[in-house]
């Protein structure tokens, strides 16, 4: 039984009950509680970490006194209230989701109530890999438009606070994570365009499934009308299966497959246009001409000229924690791709490198999902593998396995497991010569020892800065 949905409808918040489930360390609700606060909601915010763990997010919420916090909280009945605020990160299967199914309490989402008052026209991007980069493509291209646009979701800007600013002849492009389109699933909705760049089983802690991973994303495309346009990676066949009503365009690499948009790694050809497009791609490898062909597909369905689009793509610089170039020291180069929270979104980056010498730093959190190929692929693309985090000993036993198989030694250039970031770094390092480049591209999330991707990556940069001597060791932490 599905849990019960939050309809708006002239709901009037002053005086209601609201609780939040999930205040999080990175403070992942604290735009939805500050909406709700400045609208006389009553909240109660749940979480099962303690104040000292929530300090950071405590501290956001200083001026708002009349919240009260259940912290350290892991029990399963909820306070008295009249609806539940869930955390995206707050999986499906949280007990005191279980007591709201069983009370009838209404459940909504950060997402869920910015969708039911935002006015905009909504493009939304997923995918298991390079949705952050295509979502800020796109929102590139239509702001060179003159159009006035508005960027957010999982990108990790809430356009809560600016609802009321939001107009509807406005473009509103959001990144949106398989947590978010779950939540989305529940009243109903699909964006005017859904991009979809791939498909590959990710989240599965979350998920529990990789049926129930694929039924929150195909939540995309479940809802659109037949008006609405669905962009879809032709390459990846297991999109060719999804069910839509939208109208459809594709994107893709494989020029056998006749994409409406074919990106190859000279020029990107759309169908029915006399001249192909050469736009200077300021972002490296073949993975980020497919995204470029993705945001060009939405915006051709936005009827974006295709000389704004050269011009807004050309305008990217790329994202902070996705292949940022960091700097150069001794004549080895340094990349943060931090936002490679995947094996897939690594490989892109390793291929991205492909004629250079790679001393990499994998590992993180564990998903729960298969990190086989990424493991063999470590010994076979890199000349030197740091391993860290939670999977750090899941891939060295991986490896370990794959080397007793094939009677060669798999762990000439695999580290064994480091305990500390700064001690991955520094072995990195010593084992790279000139020429070469050193990689922060983990392959998985960054949860066991931070607070987000983009801490991951600032400890990164921090500590190249003190490698380098930019910085003294007082500033690191």
């Amino acid at each position: 039984m599905p849990l019960k949905p939050f309809r708006l409808q002239n709901f009037d918040f002053k005086g209601s009950r609201a609780t939040i489930l999930g205040l999080g360390r990175f403070g992942g609700s604290i735009a939805v509680i500050e909406y709700l606060a400045d609208r006389d909601a009553e909240i109660t915010v749940i979480d099962n970490k303690s104040e000292e763990d929530l300090t950071e997010s405590l501290s956001q919420l200083a001026s708002y006194p009349d919240i009260k916090f259940e912290l350290g909280n892991s029990g399963t009945q909820l306070p008295e209230t009249d609806f539940l605020v869930a955390n995206p990160a707050i999986p499906p299967h949280h007990s005191l989701l279980k007591s709201a199914l069983e009370q009838h309490i209404p459940v909504t989402s950060e997402i869920e109530l910015f969708w039911q008052l935002n006015r905009g026209t909504v493009i939304g991007v997923t995918g298991s890999n390079g949705k952050s980069t295509t979502t800020a493509m796109i929102h590139s291209i239509i702001e060179v438009s003159g159009a006035r646009c508005w960027l957010g979701g999982n990108i990790g800007i809430s356009l809560l606070p600016v609802i009321d600013q939001i107009q509807p002849e406005d473009w509103v492009i959001l990144e949106l994570s398989s947590f978010q389109l779950a939540a989305l699933n529940r009243i109903q909705v699909s964006p005017q365009i859904a991009v979809v760049t791939n498909f590959s089983p990710n989240h599965l802690d979350w998920h529990q499934s990789v049926e129930h991973y694929r039924h929150s994303k195909q939540t995309i495309c479940r809802w659109q009308t037949e008006t609405d346009f669905a962009v879809i990676n032709a390459d990846d066949l297991e999109l060719a299966n999804w069910n839509r009503t939208g109208r459809l365009s594709t994107f893709g690499a494989n020029r056998s497959l006749n994409p409406d948009v074919l990106a190859d790694r000279s020029e990107i050809v759309i169908k029915g246009q006399e001249q192909a497009l050469q736009p200077q791609i300021n972002v490296p490898g073949m993975h980020n001409r497919l995204n470029a062909a993705a945001a060009i597909s939405a915006c051709l369905c936005a009827d974006i000229d295709l000389t704004t689009i050269q011009k807004g793509l050309e305008k990217f610089q790329g994202l902070p924690h996705r292949l940022q170039f960091v700097g150069e020291f001794q004549k080895r180069r340094f990349f943060n791709d931090s936002l490679a929270t995947t094996p897939e979104s690594a490989i892109c980056a390793l291929d991205a490198f492909e004629n250079a010498p790679i001393i990499l730093m994998a590992g993180g959190s564990d998903k729960k999902i298969d990190l086989t190929q990424f493991a063999r692929l470590l010994h076979e693309r890199t000349k030197a593998t740091a391993l860290m985090g939670e999977t750090g000993p899941i891939i060295a036993n991986i490896l370990e396995k794959q080397s007793a198989r094939s009677n060669e030694n798999a762990f000439a250039m695999i580290s064994q497991p480091h305990t500390t970031f700064a001690e991955a770094f520094d072995w990195a390092y010593r084992q790279s010569d000139p020429g070469d480049l050193i990689l922060l591209s983990p392959g998985c999330a960054s949860y066991d020892w931070f607070s987000s991707f983009v801490e991951r990556g600032e400890q990164f940069i921090n500590l190249f800065r003190r490698l380098s001597g930019r910085i003294d060791d007082s500033a690191q932490k």
